[in-house]
């Protein structure tokens, strides 16, 4: 038991991610529910960084592919290379979906709102195109 409440502090994710892992017919009729948790072994998962996300799928799945975009400000003159790829049913991108959206909404209750818009993002004479160095005093 204290291994799945070591697990269940690494990762409170895990549990809005996969609502299968609490069934029914294991609740107790009292006030709380058995809470179980899922085993999860990681050892040899594959760790990528990905900047770039498509998102097409079927009438049955949803596909996911992710890469890494070199040039991220306008339109990309080279192709972004796809280096992996989650192949998933609805049930578990809804599932997947409800996990991120609550991981987002507590990184920005903690850090602050994130700007999606690349461009707001940028500071300085970048996005202008206008120099970054030293204005002149006007007057």
């Amino acid at each position: 038991m204290a291994e799945q409440e070591k697990a269940s502090a690494k990762d409170p994710s895990a549990e809005a991610a996969n609502p299968e892992s609490t069934p029914a017919a294991q609740q107790p009729a009292g006030d709380q529910p058995v809470r179980q948790r899922v085993e999860v072994v990681d050892k040899n998962a594959i760790c990528t960084y990905a900047n770039f996300c498509r998102v097409t799928g079927t009438p049955e799945e949803l596909i996911l592919d992710f890469g890494l975009n070199a040039q991220p400000f306008g339109v990309p003159t080279e192709p972004v290379e796809v280096k992996q790829r989650i192949v998933t049913n609805y049930f578990t991108a809804k599932r997947m979906l409800q996990a991120l959206h609550m991981s987002v909404q507590r990184h920005e209750q903690a850090f602050g709102v994130l700007e999606t818009d690349v461009q707001k993002r940028v500071v300085g004479g970048a996005r202008g195109g206008g120099g970054g160095g030293a204005r002149s005093p006007q007057g």
